[in-house]
């Protein structure tokens, strides 16, 4: 005679863990000042104010993201950490001036240098299998060859920190940009420094090639884009004021539109040339927002701020968005959602952001999101 049974237990067996439209916030004991996304795999790395990197692989099943290991080589604040393209190493770069590489498998330390600047690092960016470029506080560009353990180029045409570095899909002109408020352009094939944009108010605070290599696009602490021509980067092309606060970071998701993170702890969608706001993609309320990262596949955009959380949103849907050349642009002082976790802001649209923001997360799943983009 074969024994009853329960429904409820064979119900708690087949149950499969919930989908959610991003993975969860990852918390953690100290402010994270930068992160990035692995180039093949579910994987981003973070490093903290401590001086730690953190590696977690994350999911979009609930509970799913995990901690793969973590370092504590460096002995201050790390400013910046890198994937290298075949994702077998990360770069991390830190205010004790190191430089550290670390094996991605096995969290271990493969290389280290230990001076590598004589005061602290704040940029970093990898060009290739050998090469990688690092700028530091005082304003001096250094590119590296792992090949011959030195820097093989040492520039000093900043006189203050600089903020972000990156290099045109040939690999050959490397760009830069400062808290002296300026861009600088380099040869690195030539290994020489070409020329030096006009001064900008504030400090320029980082930058995003785009439109298929032809304008780069500059971000201010004054909350302004500066746009540059390709072939123009003495003077700009045009200028876009966003918002007030000072714009800490942007990343380019398509050649027309990026995100930028912001000081008022709102992350925007930017469509460059015509220039308009979006809407908003997310925020970490009344936190300032450190960096923003896209995922490989770019249907993620990661974020760290000051409350200690990396957190993921959805802008798959920025792919498909166009913006009408001709259209004006809406004066109703309110950001549109553009994700289920994003909130618009505006006047009066700031009052209990927090719990606007849990609302949203426990309700991300109950409904489809058929919303359309009409910029």
């Amino acid at each position: 005679m074969a024994l009853p049974t329960d429904d409820s237990d064979i119900e708690e067996e087949t149950k499969e863990p919930r989908i959610r439209e991003t993975p969860e916030d990852i918390t953690f004991s100290a402010i994270v000042n930068t992160i990035a996304f692995h180039p093949a795999q579910d994987i981003i790395a973070a490093g903290d104010v401590d001086g730690d990197i953190y590696v977690f692989s994350y999911s979009c099943e609930e509970s799913g993201n995990q901690e793969l290991w973590s370092s504590g080589h460096h002995l201050k604040s790390c400013r910046k950490v890198a994937f290298t393209d075949n994702g077998e190493g990360l770069f991390t770069v830190s205010k004790d001036k190191s430089v550290h590489i670390l094996n991605v498998e096995s969290g271990k330390l493969t290389r280290r240098i230990p001076k590598a600047h004589s005061v602290a690092i704040n940029s970093l960016k990898l060009i290739d299998e050998n090469l990688f470029a690092t700028g530091d506080d005082d304003g001096l560009l250094k590119v590296w060859d792992l090949r011959k353990e030195t820097s093989f180029m040492e520039m000093k045409n900043h006189d203050d920190y600089i903020s972000d570095i990156t290099i045109d899909q040939n690999k050959k002109i490397l760009l830069t940009t400062s808290g002296d408020g300026t861009m600088c352009v380099f040869n690195i094939k030539r290994r020489r420094f070409d020329l030096q944009s006009e001064f900008q108010d504030g400090d320029l605070t980082s930058l995003a090639i785009m439109k298929r290599g032809g304008k780069v696009a500059c971000s201010s602490s004054e909350g302004m884009i500066y746009i540059f021509n390709w072939d123009g980067f003495g003077a700009t092309s045009d200028r876009f004021q966003v918002q007030k606060e000072s714009i800490d970071c942007v990343v380019p998701i398509t050649d027309n539109i990026l995100c930028t993170a912001s000081m008022d702890g709102v992350i925007r969608a930017i469509n460059i040339l015509p220039n308009r706001v979006i809407g908003s993609v997310g925020q970490h309320p009344g936190e300032s927002i450190e960096q923003i990262d896209k995922s490989r596949e770019g249907h993620f955009l990661a974020s760290c701020a000051h409350d200690e959380k990396v957190k993921f949103w959805d802008v798959s849907n920025l792919h498909t968005v166009i913006v009408d050349d001709y259209r004006k642009r809406k004066k109703c002082g309110k950001l549109e959602s553009l994700s289920k976790k994003a909130f618009g802001y505006g006047p009066g649209s700031g009052f209990f952001a927090d719990l606007a923001e849990e609302s949203v997360e426990g309700e991300e799943n109950s409904k489809s999101d058929d919303e359309t983009f009409d910029a």
